[in-house]
């Protein structure tokens, strides 16, 4: 079933879905998870085709998956230790119907395509939630987790970047648009220049950015802090909470608050977040704990991040991973961010729509 981007589906009610998968609650390796449950029987637009993804167990690298899809759907965290990193949740097409778009609530699902494949396994909701874990008495609650986010190795396979075929299905899912497709390949292979090692890296760069801010685009997104590595970072407390305003400052503001990895206090500051400089965003929530998809070990941040409205990863200049439908939030530091003033805020509200991100 090759769903595409905006096709309407609707999620198999519980039993259909226990029917899929093994004693361990995992179709095909991919684990369903016990939160995904209460959208059964509910309808959603498909956000994108996930027919690759990139993995963060073993970085950094693309991966080709079989037969799923992204819906507007986070990980809550609720099943797994309070995990606040809210992942967009894979969903298999044998969890989906696809519907009529037309249709409402009281119409019937049309079914099309292949049958699912069942499990004789007998899978119960409580193999699912008992499949979220395995005992690890070297962590604080002596779990070691089990997601998505953690399994993603299991349920994809190697994909090279230069196989062409992964950006045909960008374009023909509806993930990616023929401009975004032509603005990526013009970045990719000016960026190749940049860094063929002939000499003319700072020149280009600046070209960049001149010919970028003619037009109000993004300046070259790949450059680096000053700070030395054995230098401590700056920081800066503004105890944000969540639905409040702010600006992200501008490029060259952040670079200023970064060492040459690219990193304050542990955190890196990815050029996937670049586009966000300078714009304006309400503050989704503070992240203080999440599970490292290496260990599956629940971690409690020292320094919490802060994560915005709308602003996660667009994967347009990451390199091995183009167009990468995962769309992870970013994380940012305080330092990053500025409040912008309550009167600048109540003419936003009353005025134009806050940007989303700069293409």
């Amino acid at each position: 079933m090759k769903l595409k981007a905006g096709d309407w589906v609707e999620v198999k009610n519980k039993e259909e879905i226990l029917a899929t998968l093994d004693k361990n609650g995992q179709l095909e390796s991919m684990p369903f998870m016990p939160q995904m449950f209460e959208y059964c029987g509910q309808r959603f637009k498909v956000y994108k085709r996930a027919h690759k993804t990139c993995d963060t167990v073993y970085p950094i690298r693309g991966r080709w998956l079989s037969n799923a899809v992204h819906l507007d759907l986070r990980c809550n965290g609720v099943s797994y230790g309070g995990c606040e990193a809210s992942c967009l949740i894979f969903w298999k097409t044998a969890w989906l119907k696809p519907i009529n778009p037309k249709a409402t609530s009281t119409h019937p699902a049309l079914q099309v395509g292949r049958p699912i494949s069942i499990s004789t396994a007998g899978t119960t909701e409580a193999d699912v939630i008992a499949g979220t874990y395995a005992e690890d008495r070297g962590t604080p609650d002596g779990k070691r987790y089990i997601c998505q986010a953690t399994q993603l190795p299991g349920f994809t396979t190697d994909l090279n970047w230069w196989d062409i075929r992964q950006y045909l299905e960008d374009l023909t899912s509806g993930n990616v648009t023929i401009s975004q497709f032509f603005k990526g390949v013009m970045y990719a292979t000016y960026n190749n220049v940049i860094n063929a090692g002939i000499g003319l890296g700072q020149a280009l760069c600046w070209f960049y950015d001149r010919a970028q801010s003619i037009w109000g685009g993004v300046p070259y997104p790949r450059k680096n802090g000053s700070i030395p590595i054995d230098q401590p970072t700056p920081t800066c407390i503004l105890d944000l909470r969540p639905g409040e305003l702010v600006r992200v400052k501008q490029f060259h503001e952040v670079l200023a608050t970064l060492n040459t990895d690219n990193k304050n206090r542990g955190l890196y500051f990815d050029a996937e977040a670049v586009p966000y400089c300078g714009g304006e965003y309400r503050v989704r929530s503070c992240l203080n704990k999440f599970i490292e998809e290496k260990t599956g070990r629940l971690v409690t941040m020292k320094n919490s991040s802060i994560l915005l409205e709308g602003v996660w990863c667009r994967s347009r200049y990451s390199e091995c991973r183009m167009f990468c439908p995962r769309s992870i939030y970013t994380w940012w530091r305080e330092i990053w961010l500025e409040r912008v003033p309550k009167k600048t805020e109540h003419t936003l509200e009353n005025g134009p729509k806050l940007p989303s991100s700069r293409s």
